[in-house]
């Protein structure tokens, strides 16, 4: 979960005002839509782990509240997941899910970063300062950006 915590905040902070709404083409979400999608997948893996599964598909709120809830969501999942409690569907099917989706939709949110103009620096993640139980905004900075 730290990792992709960390791959989110790259992606998540810093972006045009207007970002949120892009729309990259016709028929296409944006990346408003994405993050708001990525909140509910995390609502949604919390919810399969405790036993109580329950799908919201919430509308965009703002970039600012939607990157809050997207990493109060994450934490709150990862939190569960160390805890020791019970999961109530295996770890498999939830990493298959939604852990899978959420990192496919960062990297879609980078993507379209990029097609906004505003791209994120590549970097190499195998020597980022990833933490396990780091799954808040506050990330470290990269260590090797090219």
């Amino acid at each position: 979960m730290a990792a992709l915590a960390y791959r989110a905040a790259k992606v998540l902070r810093d972006t045009p005002a207007d970002f949120s709404g892009f729309q990259a083409g016709a028929g296409t979400r944006t990346p408003g839509q994405i993050l708001a999608h990525l909140c509910d997948l995390f609502d949604w893996a919390l919810s399969q782990a405790r036993g109580s599964e329950t799908w919201q598909d919430t509308q965009p709120g703002t970039w600012s509240s939607d990157t809050q809830r997207f990493f109060d969501a994450l934490h709150a999942f990862d939190e569960y997941l160390a805890s020791g409690a019970p999961l109530h569907l295996p770890a498999d099917q939830m990493f298959q899910g939604a852990v899978a989706d959420g990192l496919t939709h960062v990297g879609q949110i980078a993507i379209l970063r990029r097609l906004a103009a505003a791209p994120v620096r590549p970097e190499n993640y195998a020597v980022a300062r990833i933490a396990v139980g780091n799954t808040g905004a506050d990330q470290p900075a990269p260590v090797a950006e090219y």
